[in-house]
């Protein structure tokens, strides 16, 4: 397993789940190879990477890494120059907005939405057309767990190597629910009988024929884009299939409040559009969707608007 539960005394077993000598353990004392965030009094975070023997330096001090190896998180530390930092190991969330980039990353706002509307549950098998930089991977991953499949399919080499370098990087090794291949998701698809797919690329909808080939009925695909075109786009292939329920589009903007005492109002920045997301579930083979009964807008159509038109 890639985030092992260390053994309790007395445990002799040997599972995936119990082998501390292999990947991340995301609790417990500091260890030798962990990530840890060291927050200064400005809120100012720096991540490191322990070593024995090892300093963290900065222009306020040194920290001596042996120094954290052994403590606890939620521990502070005083470096040489006097300032105090606190540690911690990085969140998911941390880890995705500060790793390496090759393809911009999925935040993990959008991430968590895309976790909880797609129903990534522990045991799914997941396609993911654009594995990027790995940050959502991460996220999938952690949903589905070591018994599930997150297939990833990733045109760019330069791309897939930075994925595979911060997921390994993250879970401490190689995933063993994770797979990763070079290509396009319509030519290289090999996977049926999946439960979900995640399309975080430029076409979506250039792939829906292969994506309803590989989903179960009922299972559900996830768009993940960037402009409102690209948007309308793959709502109405999906709706033109024929093989997909009613399309559901929304985005979701966070934004995080200052608390101090009285003083309670909302903060100045937030994070704002990032992304649409499209959700749609499979039908069963041979039933067509219901016709849906709801008024078009005005100008929805633009051929029933032009009839209506008056004459000039």
């Amino acid at each position: 397993m890639s985030e092992p539960t260390p053994p309790t005394s007395g445990d002799t077993r040997t599972t995936p789940a119990q082998a501390p000598a292999t990947g991340r353990i995301p609790h417990g004392p500091f260890r030798p190879g962990d990530q840890v965030q060291l927050t200064d009094p400005k809120g100012r975070i720096n991540t490191i990477t322990l070593q024995p023997g090892k300093q963290y330096h900065s222009h306020k001090g040194s920290i001596e890494h042996d120094t954290i190896i052994g403590s606890h998180e939620g521990t502070v530390f005083r470096s040489s120059g006097g300032t105090e930092y606190l540690a911690f190991r990085p969140l998911l969330s941390d880890f995705a907005v500060r790793m390496p980039r090759g393809a911009a990353v999925v935040y993990p706002k959008d991430a968590a939405q895309i976790v909880a509307q797609a129903d990534i549950f522990p045991g799914a098998r997941v396609i993911e057309a654009g594995a990027g930089s790995g940050a959502l991977t991460c996220f999938l991953l952690r949903a589905v767990g070591e018994h599930g499949l997150v297939s990833s399919y990733e045109r760019r080499p330069d791309f897939a190597d930075i994925a595979r370098g911060n997921v390994e990087k993250f879970f401490g090794g190689p995933h063993p629910s994770w797979k990763l291949t070079v290509g396009s998701l319509e030519d290289a698809l090999t996977e049926t009988e999946v439960d979900r797919v995640v399309l975080d690329m430029l076409a979506p909808w250039e792939t829906v024929d292969a994506v309803a080939k590989a989903l179960i009925p009922g299972g559900l695909v996830c768009a993940y884009i960037a402009t409102t075109t690209q948007m309308s786009r793959v709502v109405e292939e999906l709706r033109g299939h024929g093989a997909f329920a009613e399309p559901y589009a929304f985005e979701t903007m966070l934004r995080s409040w200052h608390v101090e005492g009285l003083a309670v109002r909302p903060d100045h920045r937030m994070v704002g559009h990032t992304g649409f997301l499209v959700t749609a579930r499979r039908l069963a083979d041979g039933v067509t969707p219901p016709l849906r009964r709801r008024r078009p807008a005005k100008g929805a159509q633009p051929d029933a608007a032009a009839d209506g038109a008056p004459a000039t």
